[in-house]
């Protein structure tokens, strides 16, 4: 797995993360600038599902044997950010950004997890 695709998602997973918490702790709602970085984030994760799928169609597999487990976790990664923002959308208080942070911060631990499952990381 291409692992500056994999730092770059992870490290604006956290940003967001970062950015919705602030906008929780404010006692904000979601604005549409949050729901544009989701997507940024979400288009990041689609661009590394693809770049995942090519690889593997190209004959490169993770360590072990894993490729089950490694296509869950792009598929998992992928579907993060676009689940808590629907749950944003319906939960117009603090809890929507709050909810986004927290799949955020899930989206960059899962990008680490990706990224041992690729390498034959432990666990």
């Amino acid at each position: 797995m291409l692992t500056p695709l994999t730092i770059a998602v992870a490290a604006a997973a956290v940003l967001l993360g970062v950015w919705c918490a602030v906008a929780a702790l404010r006692d904000q709602s979601a604005k549409d600038w949050h729901y544009a970085a989701m997507a940024v984030v979400t288009l990041l994760t689609v661009v590394q599902l693809v770049v995942g799928i090519v690889m593997l169609a190209g004959g490169d597999r993770p360590a072990g044997d894993s490729t089950a487990v490694f296509v869950s976790y792009l598929v998992s990664v992928t579907a993060c950010v676009p689940v808590v923002g629907m749950v944003a959308l319906g939960e117009r208080s603090r809890w929507g950004p709050a909810t986004v942070a927290a799949g955020a911060f899930l989206l960059a631990i899962l990008e680490l997890r990706l990224h041992d499952v690729w390498g034959g990381g432990v666990g």
